[in-house]
């Protein structure tokens, strides 16, 4: 998380996914957002796996005000794996 001129900006990196037809999504104080993302294209590696990035921008006052934010990994039909960051980890 890097805050700048205002926005708060945060990166997803997933790595060890396979197949390729699997997802990063966002939730901001519980609830979805697409708003702000820009997602990168799999990239598969030397192991066969797939690797994806996914960028967050937020103003900085809703980066404060929301609880915390999620990067979720998912597939249809298998369990999300979510991590999460509450404002209060950071440091500005």
């Amino acid at each position: 998380m890097e805050l700048e001129q205002g926005r708060a900006a945060l990166l997803c990196l997933a790595t060890g996914g396979f197949p390729s037809d699997w997802k990063l999504g966002w939730k901001v104080g519980g609830s979805s957002r697409s708003a702000g993302v820009s997602d990168s294209p799999g990239v598969l590696g030397k192991d066969g796996t797939y690797s994806r990035s996914s960028a967050l921008t937020l103003p900085a006052d809703q980066w404060r005000k929301a609880g915390s934010v999620s990067c979720e990994a998912s597939r249809s039909g298998q369990t999300p794996v979510t991590q999460t960051l509450n404002p209060d980890q950071c440091s500005e």
